[in-house]
Formats: structure tokens, sequence, C-alpha cells
């Protein structure tokens, strides 16, 4: 085994599911712990880096609603959310927990694994000349994919870090919400695109009811307009 290969949290309580999934995973290279529910996975969290987590929404005692906005607030690291709810309001809703893609169930394992490979190179790479954006007080680092204020780090998920990325490096060009979707691999379409820029804004400006950087183009879509 390599130590370059991902290291993914399973947690589901179908244990069925969960035994297929993890030998399918492992079979594709990826290194594999599985947990039957949120407590679980905690005690494996306090032991393990993780790259990813696959998290199935509906489990007895603590949710993964709920384990998903709670692990965070403590950190980045992407979640897959696997769901038996088709409806876009439940959608809509792991991803403002905190969620950077889902899966409805039943689904085929490839259709997992594909997804897993999008969020696990999700961040594009940048090209252009400027590696550093100022935002008042706000540094973003696009080589480092890397948030500052002052000398704190702002901790982001992966599809914000995509998401101010790809703005950061065309500053002053709006981008619309088809072209984020495609630049940062964001899944859920326009609401979902919303949904992330007004949880972006909640780290990046003073006012995010009244943005100043990350404005919106009626119309176009979003504009990153850095000091």
């Amino acid at each position: 085994m390599s130590i370059d290969q991902p290291h993914i949290l399973l947690i589901d309580d179908d244990a069925k599911l969960r035994a297929l999934l993890q030998r399918y995973l492992s079979d594709q290279g990826y290194l594999v712990a599985a947990a039957s529910n949120a407590a679980d996975a905690r005690v494996k969290l306090t032991s393990i880096t993780f790259d990813l987590i696959v998290l199935d929404l509906m489990m007895p005692g603590e949710s993964g609603l709920d384990f998903a906005a709670d692990f965070r607030r403590q950190s980045t690291v992407p979640i897959l959310m696997l769901t038996a709810m088709g409806e876009v309001e439940d959608r809509i809703a792991g991803l403002e927990r905190g969620a950077d893609d889902y899966l409805v169930k039943p689904f085929e394992p490839r259709e997992l694994l594909l997804r897993i490979g999008n969020i696990l190179r999700r961040v594009p790479q940048t090209d252009g000349d400027a590696r550093e954006v100022r935002m008042g007080e706000m540094v973003f680092d696009l080589e480092r994919e890397e948030l500052r204020e002052g000398s704190e780090v702002v901790r982001l998920t992966s599809v914000e870090t995509a998401l101010l990325k790809a703005l950061a490096a065309r500053p002053g060009v709006p981008l619309s919400r088809e072209e984020l979707i495609g630049l940062t691999g964001a899944v859920g379409g326009d609401r979902a695109v919303d949904v992330q820029v007004t949880r972006l804004r909640r780290k990046i400006e003073r006012e995010s009811r009244e943005p100043r950087y990350l404005q919106t183009v009626r119309g176009r879509g979003y504009v990153l307009k850095p000091d």
C-alpha cells in the first residue's frame, strides 16, 4: 500500500452495504475505514486523518445531517452524503450543513467511485499570474489554496475553496452559475451554487447581506472584486 492512497471513512448503519462498499472501494485503490454510526465515526476520527467522508443521511441516533453540521465546524475534509431522499430540499439541506456532494440511494458503486474521484480532484489549478488576492483583512493564497485573516487560517470546505479559487483567478470577471459549476464540479444546479456563495460570504465579508467583495451581478452570476 502507498501512503499516498486517499483514506476514506465510510459511515453507514447498513452493515451489508457498508461491507460491500468498503470492499469495492478498497479494490479500487482506496484505504477505507468503516463506522456504523456517528459515535463510532468520532472514535476513528481521533486517531486517523481522512481525505474524504462518505456519510449516510438516515442513521439511528445522531443523523448524518447533524453529524455533518457538527463535523464541518471543526474540519474541511470533504463529505459525500448518501441519501434515500431524492427531493431537492433534502439535498439542499445536506449542502447547507457542509456536504460537498450527494448521491441518492440506490446507486451503482461505479457512480460512487466517480463522485469520490471528482471531489478529490475538484479544486482547479490556477494558471494566472496572481498568487494572492486581498479582501480587507482577508488574504487568499491561490497557490496554497488557503484563506487567512491576519495570521489565522480560515477553514474552508473543498467546494468553498474551489469556488473562491475560480473567482479569485478571474478578479472582476463575472462568472455565471453554469461556469462556476463547470469550474468547481459543484452539484445540485443553480440553487446549490447560491448556497455555497452564501456560505463563503459569511467567511470573507464583514456584512454578508451587503457584500463588498463577492458580489452578485444581476442576470450574469457572481464576481469577486478584491482590493
